[in-house]
């Protein structure tokens, strides 16, 4: 486990690393292109994969996001698979039947795929809490081998909710129609509002792989720029560092 939890607002948010890697060929493309207009220069760019473990005051186990999931999964065509997120938890001493919420932020395969071992559903005493506009148009492997196997237990919302004691979803479309962060006190969990650290410094790049380019930069400045103004904790996706404090003029830092 290479990073450490952090405590606040009677909450604890541990970061579980499920993989770290390029993006594979299938998907792939340079930078430059993937972040028009950034300036970035054409280098590999390696993404990390976390998930979050929240633990609430009453020993509530929430699990925002499952990773790419088994050799197998529908990530396997473009993520460094299998992911770890199994031994992750194991090595804080979480077994997966201890889990009674997984929150998706969206139904991208990187995000989700590790929502389902062998079939079944991973987390078997979890709901699994999706937003209905992603639901909708979920289609391919994510629908047959993911959304499927969990059907029994999906915990549909429509827009913002709070899910457990403290623990809240925001709804906020743009890379998909239902992506939604979540929040734990001043712990901001942004599954893929922000993807690069370039769109922190400007937060009007586009993303390639965003559904909606105009509605998710809309929504990311938004965010960010509130977030920002209650200096906030940012607990990104794909970033190498789990978290990073939002500071009104100075940018960000890194905690450690």
């Amino acid at each position: 486990m290479p990073h450490q939890p952090i405590s606040v607002s009677g909450v604890e948010v541990t970061p579980l690393c499920d993989a770290v890697g390029p993006m594979g060929a299938a998907i792939r493309r340079p930078l430059p292109e993937m972040f028009a207009g950034s300036g970035l220069r054409d280098e590999p760019w390696v993404l990390h994969f976390h998930c979050y473990l929240i633990r609430d005051a009453a020993d509530r186990l929430t699990l925002v996001d499952t990773g790419i999931g088994a050799a197998d999964s529908p990530a396997s065509s473009w993520a460094p698979v299998p992911g770890t997120l199994a031994g992750e938890l194991a090595a804080v001493g979480v077994a997966p039947a201890e889990i009674s919420t997984v929150i998706l932020t969206h139904l991208h395969s990187d995000h989700a795929s590790g929502a389902v071992a062998g079939g079944e559903p991973m987390f078997a005493n979890a709901r699994y809490v999706v937003q209905k506009a992603d639901l909708d148009v979920a289609q391919g492997p994510v629908l047959d081998e993911i959304v499927s196997a969990i059907k029994a237990q999906l915990h549909v919302v429509e827009g913002d909710a709070e899910v457990t004691p403290g623990v809240h979803v925001r709804h906020t479309p743009g890379h998909t129609p239902g992506h939604q962060i979540v929040r734990a006190g001043e712990v901001a969990m942004t599954g893929d509002l922000v993807l690069h650290r370039a769109q922190l410094d400007d937060p009007s790049l586009p993303y390639l792989y965003d559904d909606d380019r105009e509605a998710a930069t809309r929504i990311r400045t938004e965010v960010l720029d509130a977030l920002r103004a209650e200096r906030a904790i940012l607990a990104t996706a794909h970033f190498s560092e789990p978290f990073l404090r939002l500071h009104p003029l100075l940018g960000h830092d890194v905690l450690s």
